[in-house]
């Protein structure tokens, strides 16, 4: 039987997959959105209908997106020549298949990446100088030669039969009605931050296939439909008690318009049974979307409303409409009942409940720091520093909810007439050494220590009024004199 700390270690290293998925998207995603808008244009149904114009879909989605993903995965492994590697690669993939290459790029990519770095190493200390150039030439020519043809001949078809059955697997989902279950996953999944394996992994390379064909697809609101988040923070706002009922309104314009959604996370993790009207409302949604006939263009990021507007295809915008009002409404009918008739006062316990970790975490650095066996040095309390220099906010992605937060911080400090202090922010394993302390999310406080066991880490429930952040602002502040 597994233990509590066995489940979380499962859960941080899905959570760090995850998160590698989502950064060998998010930096290409401006090209998957030009594409969604070259499609809703100037496809035969599209809204200025262009022969010439259209040539470019195919080639574009074919070529240059999954080549974009594998040399960013490539790229994150192992630099500018494991980019290449991965690149070369895919390329060997996208000719030798005859499916929309997504799925494979994300694994040839990453990998390529890791034979580079390999190879790299072991030529380190062996290259005689004057001779580096050539050497390092002919290393990545020759690999990726034979990189390419193996992933022409053989593991191309592989890749095509995999994503075929993955495929098969999600549209026979929508064939028996029963596609709107994924909710059943997708709800629980946001809230613990694993959802990235999900729409990036399986959602996104789908519709971008589907989106060929159809011009365009409901897979891409399968996960990101702002709709249910905005019906319980709504529910929140008018039925929640104390401390979640005032700062409901302000997450509620964050989520629905920013597409931040963690910004309801920690109102699920306080009343876990409302987690029931998240999954009924995206599945009303879903239903909505299937009858109607909605859907993208292209995967909206961040989810928020304004991004659906904009990918939303002509003669579909009733269809995306319907489907967000209607997931709002049915989760804000259910979470509304639910919170009327539970009385209990859990927000007031959660804030005294941060608090005395905030306590504990100033007289035992082993409370807000944890060292693993890997490390070789143990992280000094936050009290403990003298002056601070660098504030790091991290979340997943580095690019939603820890923008936020170092934002707001940021704003924080300059009124308590702190200039001299970095905040920035940074999804989690890129989060610099050098930084004296690193904010970031409870759900994600395990994956942030195993990234950096020498840094000191501050686990939040919320990015904007944990009061872990205000005592943090006031140390920062009296340090700095």
């Amino acid at each position: 039987m597994k233990t509590a700390t066995q489940h979380s270690s499962l859960r941080a290293k899905i959570q760090t997959f995850g998160g590698f998925l989502t950064n060998m998207v998010l930096p290409n995603i401006g090209a998957f959105i030009a594409w969604g808008l070259v499609t809703a244009m100037f496809i035969k149904s599209g809204w200025f209908p262009n022969k010439n114009l259209n040539e470019l879909v195919n080639p574009t989605i074919k070529y240059l997106l999954p080549l974009l993903l594998a040399y960013t995965g490539g790229r994150m492994v192992g630099g500018h020549r494991g980019g290449v590697l991965g690149a070369i690669g895919t390329m060997g993939l996208i000719v030798g298949s005859q499916v929309t290459q997504f799925l494979g790029a994300m694994i040839i990519g990453p990998l390529g990446g890791w034979i580079m770095k390999q190879i790299d190493h072991f030529f380190e200390n062996r290259i005689r100088a004057g001779f580096e150039m050539i050497v390092n030439s002919f290393s990545i020519g020759i690999i990726g030669f034979v990189y390419l043809i193996i992933n022409y001949q053989f593991i191309g078809p592989i890749i095509e039969v995999a994503n075929n059955l993955v495929k098969a697997g999600v549209e026979g989902l929508v064939h028996t009605g029963m596609l709107p279950l994924v909710a059943l996953i997708n709800e629980p999944a946001k809230v613990l931050f694993l959802n990235n394996v999900i729409d990036q992994g399986i959602y996104y390379p789908l519709g971008m296939q589907q989106t060929l064909k159809l011009g365009h697809s409901l897979y891409f609101m399968l996960a990101s439909n702002p709709g249910p988040g905005l019906g319980l923070l709504l529910a929140f706002s008018l039925f929640g008690h104390q401390a979640a009922k005032r700062t409901a309104p302000g997450a509620m314009i964050i989520h629905f318009f920013g597409g931040i959604h963690e910004m309801y996370f920690p109102y699920v993790l306080m009343k876990p049974i409302t987690i029931i009207a998240m999954i009924f409302g995206a599945m009303s949604g879903i239903i909505t979307g299937q009858i109607l006939g909605g859907g993208l263009v292209a995967g909206p990021s961040p989810g928020s409303i304004l991004a659906y507007i904009a990918l939303t295809p002509k003669g579909h915008f009733l269809a995306n409409t319907a489907d967000v009002l209607v997931a709002t409404t049915v989760t804000f009918i259910i979470a509304a009942l639910l919170l009327k008739r539970d009385k209990t006062p859990v927000d007031d316990d959660q804030l005294e409940k941060s608090q005395q970790q905030l306590e504990q975490m100033k007289s035992s650095p082993q409370s807000t720091t944890t060292t693993s066996e890997s490390a070789t040095t143990t992280p000094v309390s936050v009290t403990q520093i003298e002056q601070f220099h660098k504030v790091s906010f991290a979340c997943d992605a580095g690019m939603g909810s820890s923008a936020m937060g170092a934002t707001s911080f940021r704003k924080r400090l300059a009124k308590l007439g702190v200039s001299n202090v970095s905040v920035k922010y940074y999804r989690i394993e890129d989060v610099p050494a050098d930084s004296d302390v690193v904010v970031v999310h409870q759900d994600l406080a395990e994956r942030t220590r195993r990234a950096h066991p020498q840094l000191p880490i501050i686990s939040l429930n919320n990015y904007l009024q944990d009061p872990q952040l205000e005592q943090l602002a006031n140390l920062i502040a009296d340090k700095n004199k």
